[in-house]
């Protein structure tokens, strides 16, 4: 069973609850904010096996691990924990198509829940993972139950993008900030997974310090690809041209992504799974060149280096703004080879 004691790399906000819980001033409506990957669930699942606990640790926030409550929730069937995610989309009855959480769905999975009481008598846990795709209508259908939930409960809204949530929402929650990981510390856990060095180093830098995207990079070789555009990104460095088109790469690499995420995510559209892997490799060669920055001292280089990461940034605005793709990949081939080649 997962407990506090096994989060790392977040020792604010583990520090924040174990104090509230053991002052019992917990918060009833909380929202977990900050990237991907860095053990939001997984704080969210250990506070749950602490609340529910029958005989909990009271100052060190630990389940007990022998009642039956924590049994149960070993076994991954605890009645009184309950989570939403992403994949209820589905029943939504208004359209196939749907891509965010309507108010059927919190009506049934928050709402009504935490109106019961609770079968193992105390008390009840619903995590929202993904909170920022619930609806307007949904956040409104949820308002009063983060402010008045019924009986000994615990609201948990996940995100990693706060703003997307209503004002209404943030102010009925407890806001817990959850941030990057060292990327040291994500290399380090890699390699505890049997991940050869020189991968762990760079699948930690690539995803910035998310242990939970690092992983899923490594298994669908977005690392390797980055590998490949970072070698491309420095050959056009050294003023040399490439060998083959980057824009080709960009697609071939985006296609790639697309299928990675649809053999997961049967909700995934093609098309929005390929943008968001285009956008993704420009983000990553852009990073790269603010790496390279840093150590620059050449003016001319610097420039020329400035130059480029705005072509990047442009071209992923583009992409997010739903502008054309392949025009948008030429235009960034011929200013990238503008300012760093200088053709």
């Amino acid at each position: 069973m997962l407990t506090l004691n096994d989060i790392f790399g977040q020792d604010i906000a583990i520090d924040m609850l174990r104090r509230a819980f053991a002052a019992d001033r917990l918060p009833h409506a909380m929202l977990f904010a900050g990237p991907r990957g860095v053990g939001k669930a997984s704080t969210a699942r250990a506070l749950a096996a602490v609340f529910l606990c029958v005989k909990p640790s009271q100052q060190d926030a630990l389940p007990c691990g022998k009642c039956e409550s924590c049994r149960v929730m070993t076994a991954d069937n605890h009645p009184d924990f309950h989570v939403v995610y992403r994949q209820l989309i589905r029943l939504d009855k208004e359209s196939s198509k749907a891509r965010d959480l309507s108010i059927d769905v919190v009506r049934v999975y928050v709402v009504h829940p935490a109106s019961l009481k609770p079968v193992m008598g105390n008390g009840k846990v619903i995590v929202v993972e993904e909170a920022e795709l619930m609806n307007p209508q949904a956040q409104n259908a949820m308002l009063k139950t983060l402010e008045e939930p019924i009986g000994r409960a615990l609201i948990i809204l996940l995100t990693d993008a706060p703003g997307l949530l209503l004002p209404t929402i943030l102010s009925r929650c407890q806001i817990v900030r959850f941030a990057s990981l060292d990327e040291q510390l994500v290399e380090r856990e890699l390699a505890k997974q049997g991940v050869a060095k020189t991968d762990a180093a760079e699948a930690a830098m690539f995803s910035e310090g998310s242990l939970g995207l690092a992983s899923r990079w490594l298994a669908d070789g977005i690392v390797e690809r980055a590998r490949e555009l970072v070698d491309r990104i420095d050959t056009l460095l050294a003023r040399k041209p490439l060998g083959g088109d980057l824009d080709a790469w960009f697609k071939k690499s985006a296609e790639l992504y697309a299928e990675a995420e649809l053999k997961r995510d049967d909700l995934a559209s093609k098309d929005q799974a390929t943008r968001e892997g285009l956008s993704l490799y420009l983000k990553l060669a852009a990073n790269h060149l603010r790496r390279k920055l840093v150590d620059l001292t050449d003016s001319e280089q610097m420039e020329r280096c400035c130059a480029a990461i705005d072509a990047l940034v442009r071209a992923e605005a583009n992409v997010d703004g739903n502008v054309n793709v392949p025009l948008t990949f030429q235009q960034l081939t011929v200013a990238l080879e503008r300012e760093l080649v200088g053709r």
